[in-house]
């Protein structure tokens, strides 16, 4: 089997209500969606979200990337050949994992179709049978967060993700005022994506949080500070989470090396796809390190994609994979049983890509290869 054609479109996803995050408001969600087609005639799909203030990568370069350099150079190659694959764009361009993300994701796909078993049998079989949803509460004003998150406790959640990162006193403020809404029993994890910056200002936060019985605190301090991460683990009792500081398995090696974190967010857009996040999720296990599955807001594809690496390895204790609840139109059918999420038994990533809802939400597209190799 060879990759014949690979078609690239850049869409935008609607979402029901703007994601607020520390350092960007969204009003959509600029996606790249990659189609290969191989010499059999089997389709596979994956999908890029780039972050510029995660990967490095933005919408338009990692459009430009995959259609000058990464397809063409997978045109004619044997999609089953994860590691030589990987090699080979790795030898193209340095990091760009968003970008290899999404080719990685529609070999992944194909392979499976091609084989008729899921993708998590590629990877080592089905481990867990379901997962909780954990909500998302986007960055807002106390009162308005708080009666989100009760509003989705009635709905079954039973775990909030607050985004905050604005500043101390006034996240505290969400936190609190989240908190006493949904009562002692319902799991909140706080997420500053980077915003407060250091160790000394996430130190004052914590001693404001004391009594707030918080799940877990997840990237508190910059990307590359593993330092400030090192000294915040040491001084609190929350568990912390490390999430854009660890994106390869540089990185990992450093976390466990030094002992920054508690829990690792792995995310295939950190990473470059569902063949290096399974190696992430490996070098965690034998560090004794728990793992998240996260997410850049993809559509049902990159959610997928994501959910199949969960499912397949015992490390993983939880998913944050939202997007497709988040948009009121989606490429794909992802079902979500709220407040859990149950995967399908089809063959790769087991989602049916609507074309033309690709279509309609596309700006931009191209195609590189034509025919057979």
């Amino acid at each position: 089997m060879k990759i014949t054609k690979i078609d690239l479109y850049a869409i935008r996803l609607p979402l029901i209500t703007p994601f607020v995050v520390s350092y960007h408001s969204y009003a959509d969600m600029p996606s790249l969606i990659v189609k290969i087609t191989t010499d059999e005639g089997i389709v596979g799909y994956g999908e890029a979200v780039a972050d510029d203030h995660v990967t490095g990568e933005s919408w338009e370069s990692t459009f430009a990337l995959i259609e000058h350099s990464l397809a063409p150079a997978l045109i004619g190659h044997n999609p089953m050949h994860f590691e030589a694959l990987h090699d080979l764009m790795d030898s193209l361009v340095y990091q760009a994992p968003a970008a290899k993300a999404a080719l990685d994701i529609a070999c992944f796909d194909a392979v499976g179709k091609k084989l008729g078993v899921p993708v998590y049998d590629l990877i080592g079989g089905r481990y867990h049978e379901r997962f909780p949803i954990t909500h998302v509460l986007s960055i807002g004003e106390p009162t308005a967060m708080a009666e989100e998150a009760r509003e989705r406790m009635e709905q079954g959640y039973s775990s909030f993700k607050m985004k905050v990162g604005r500043d101390v006193l006034s996240d505290v403020a969400r936190i609190r005022a989240v908190r006493e809404a949904v009562g002692d029993d319902i799991a909140i994890r706080v997420d500053v994506n980077q915003g407060w910056v250091n160790a000394s200002s996430t130190l004052q936060a914590v001693e404001l949080m004391k009594g707030l019985n918080i799940d877990w605190l997840e990237q508190p301090v910059k990307a590359d500070d593993i330092e400030g991460m090192v000294e915040i683990k040491a001084k609190s009792t929350i568990p912390l989470m490390i999430d854009e500081g660890m994106k390869s398995k540089r990185e990992m090696r450093q976390v466990i090396q030094q002992g920054a974190a508690h829990k690792v967010n792995i995310k295939l857009m950190k990473c470059g796809g569902i063949y290096p996040a399974v190696k992430l999720a490996h070098m965690a296990e034998m560090a004794g390190l728990d793992c998240q599955i996260g997410s850049m807001v993809e559509s049902s594809v990159g959610s997928a994609a994501g959910f199949h690496v969960a499912f397949a390895k015992k490390v993983f204790s939880s998913v944050e994979l939202t997007g497709p609840l988040k948009f009121s139109k989606d490429i794909g059918n992802l079902h979500y049983d709220v407040p859990f999420i149950a995967l399908n038994d089809q063959a790769g990533l087991g989602v049916d890509v609507d074309e033309s809802v690709l279509e309609e939400l596309t700006v931009r597209r191209t195609t590189i290869g034509q025919g057979d190799v």
